[in-house]
Formats: C-alpha cells, structure tokens, sequence
C-alpha cells in the first residue's frame, strides 16, 4: 500500500517505519529540512529501542523516504496519516493549527480517493473538523479516520508491531475495511481491531490516559497516606495488585507522570468537559496531586536538613528522561526538581544515558547555571551531600553502596522511584528516603 505519512517526530516516524517494514511503502514528510538531511543520512533524531534495525532496513530495502514534498506524497498515497504535533495551552485546550493547516494544504493536492488519518491525539470533534476544511476546497470524494495511537515511549516498536488492540473511528465502511487490511499483519495472533465512530475513537485514547494516569496519582496519594502512618506501599501494591480487577500495572507510586502524553490528554479531556459544562473533579484532583508530587521529594530534602536554605550543597541527580528508555523530557519531574532545588540555592551533578541534551534545551539558563552533566553515573557522586534519583534507569538499580560512601560527602539518598530494597539499604549504611515506604536514618 502507498502511505504518506506527515510528521516526522515520535509517532509518525516510529509509524512510519513499522509500516515500511511490513511491505507498504512510505513516503515521510516534514518541513524541517535539517532533520530530513538527518533522517536520510541514517541518523535518527530520537532514542527508541528496536527503531534503528527497522529504519536501516526499510531505507535500505527502498520501503522509507523522506521528502519535503507535501504534493507529491499526498498525490501518489492512498492513505495519508497526520501525525502533527497537539500541544496543550495555557488552558489546557488542544492546539490544531498544525492539524487543521495542513488539512488545508492537502485539499488542494487530493485528485482520487483519499483516507485521511488523524494518528496524533486530537479533541472530540477534530475529524468533524479535517473533514470539512478538506471538503471547502475540493470535490473530490475521500473520508477521515481517527485512529488513535497507544505507544509506549521506549517500548513503542513492539507496541505498534504487536498492538493490544486497533481502533479505527470512521463512518465510511470503505475506509474501515482498507484500514483494517492495512492492520492486520500486526493483529495475526487475534488481538482485536475496532471499529466505531470518529468521536468515539477520539476520547477512547483521552480516556484509557487519563484512566492510567488517576492510577498512577491515586497510588501516589496511597503512598503519601503510607508514609504518614508508617505503613510500605511496595505491600499495599502487591496487595492492591492481586485483584483481577485492578491488575498489577500503574500501580507504581513515585514523583508523578509525565512525557509527552499523560499530562496533556488529562488537561485536555478536562478542557473538553469544562467546554460542555461538566465539572471533571477527579481530574482536577489529579492534575493538582500530580504537580504537587513532582517537588515532593525537595520538601523532604528541606525537611531532613531543617532548612529551606540549601546553599552550598551539592545534590547528584541521577534520571532527567521522564522515565526510562526514552530520551523524552517532557514534564519530566527531573525539570521541577531542579529549578525547585536552584530557588533553595543548591548545585546539583546529573547523569542521565539518553536525555541530558534534551534536557539543556528545555530548562531554563538560570538553572543549567548551577548545574554540571556528568558522562558516567559514579561522576555524578563525586562530593554530593545527597543523591536523587528521578528516573528508574535499569543501569542504576544494582549500585555499589561501598562506592557511593567512598564518593559522596555523606551516604544520603532521595529516591523518587523506589529502586532499592530497604533492607539492603539499611544494611549499607545509608540514610535512605522513598516514596510511600519508611525511612532509613542512619544512626
């Protein structure tokens, strides 16, 4: 099948190459005439794990080429994805200009049949929307899909090549069957392709993160309530994950959610219901827990040095990504973190293996002014007075305790993620905090 595919960024080039790769051929778009020199030199401009081997192989093979040319890509696919950028304002309301403007553009380029794709995560109401920009411009017959898409950063190949489930919103039957031809190579094992209507579709994906990320904040409210009456929320979670009908999965408590989908689907289908005069109180609730959460760990740093004066320390900070595997800092705890820690006066020494450039790009000077980014994660502990960890890297979860008391001014750590056994904790020597579970304090 011939496929366009505009965006180049985390969802339309991880699509993209995953439908080169099962024999279609794509065609790439993007404006950004730099990352397309990249992409087609073999460089790719994001850290996803399993994508190089694909991409290197579709390029090779012929399948996956990049292009600026919007008209010739729309003018020789049968299916056109959009896989544009949505990002949240002030208000948390959903920006389609990229969406709607390249709707526009397309319009003037359809001659036969087209099925336009809405991939990225838009509002209730955007296809009603593509649909009648495209239809202002030509008469030329075509339909719209919603087909949200459910990726895991740094678990997104195998998400997209083994999918749960396919949901393709669409009204116009001819669509839904060459969509669900197009996806069945990745369901062979039966997982299920559903179908529905637009407006179904599109809050389908709004829903289940917004169902994951009150989840992840209510464990988070669990584990605050366990610290308080010194109960372990690595019990509760076991406990509370045996029943079938909660399941074992989002249950991790730590410093809140974040990346690039959670927080803004939860401001965005609060926006929707406010829009229509619905009153989303749970999800008020998790969008305050969540940003109170983020800085909870620099309140028990004041907290154990009795001061809210933090000048002269110097913190390692080990995890800047959001979450491992992925070099995505988008809402990352790790930029609260910081510029909480540079308004207390403190320095601070970070690692991270993937995201530390993303990072430089998105803090402000005033904080990259009080820190230093380190190559190896043991540099990162040379002469700290305490460690925080904000991303659970697996490459920091069998540490040398020996080492950390050999480097740092003192052993004290602030783990954000819940890594290390207590008792193995308690047994090293170090004063120890966590979230939801007790406190070690070395005697």
């Amino acid at each position: 099948m011939e496929i366009a595919v505009i965006g180049t960024g985390y969802v339309g080039l991880v699509s993209g190459t995953c439908f080169a790769d099962s024999g279609n051929h794509v065609v790439c778009v993007d404006n950004d005439q730099n990352k397309l020199e990249k992409l087609s030199n073999g460089v790719i401009p994001i850290y996803e794990p399993g994508l190089d081997a694909l991409f290197y192989r579709s390029v090779r093979e012929g399948r996956l080429n990049f292009t600026s040319d919007l008209k010739s890509a729309v003018t020789n696919a049968e299916v056109i994805f959009l896989c544009l950028p949505t990002p949240p304002g002030a208000d948390g309301q959903a920006d389609l200009s990229f969406v709607l403007n390249v709707a526009d553009e397309i319009a003037g380029y359809i001659e036969d049949y087209k099925i336009i794709v809405n991939k990225s995560t838009v509002p209730v109401g955007t296809a009603d929307r593509v649909k009648e920009t495209i239809e202002a411009k030509t008469d030329v017959p075509f339909d719209v899909v919603s087909n949200p898409e459910f990726l895991r950063e740094g678990a997104a190949v195998d998400d997209f090549l083994k999918p749960e489930r396919v949901v393709i919103g669409s009204s116009s039957q001819k669509a839904c069957d060459i969509m669900t031809s197009l996806y069945e190579p990745f369901v062979r094992s039966g997982n299920p392709i559903i179908t529905m209507d637009e407006r179904s579709a599109e809050i389908t994906k709004y829903a289940a993160n917004a169902f994951l990320a009150t989840k992840i904040t209510f464990m988070n409210e669990i584990a605050n309530v366990c610290e308080q009456v010194g109960a372990n929320v690595d019990n509760v979670r076991k406990g509370v994950g045996t029943d079938s009908r909660i399941g074992k999965r989002f249950l991790f408590s730590g410093i809140g959610y974040g990346g690039s989908c959670f927080p803004k689907d939860v401001q965005a289908i609060h926006r929707t219901a406010k829009e229509n005069n619905y009153d989303f109180r749970i999800l008020e609730s998790v969008m305050n827990v969540n940003e109170t959460q983020k800085t909870s760990i620099v309140r028990k740093i004041a907290a154990y040095y009795g001061t809210e004066d933090l000048s002269g320390k110097t913190f390692g900070l080990w995890g800047l990504s959001f979450k491992p595997e992925t070099d995505d800092i988008r809402e990352a705890p790790s930029l609260y973190i910081t510029e909480a820690l540079t308004k207390l006066g403190a320095r601070i020494k970070a690692y991270d293996p993937e995201a530390t450039e993303n990072f430089k790009k998105a803090s402000k000077q005033q904080v990259l002014d009080s820190m230093e980014f380190e190559n190896e994660r043991t540099q990162a502990l040379k002469d700290i007075d305490a460690l925080i960890i904000a991303t659970e890297w697996n490459e920091f979860r069998q540490p040398d305790f020996e080492k950390f008391k050999h480097l740092m001014k003192a052993p004290v750590i602030f783990d954000g993620r819940n890594l290390f056994d207590l008792s193995k904790a308690e047994k090293a020597g170090l004063t120890y905090f966590s979230v939801g579970r007790p406190a070690i304090k070395k005697s």
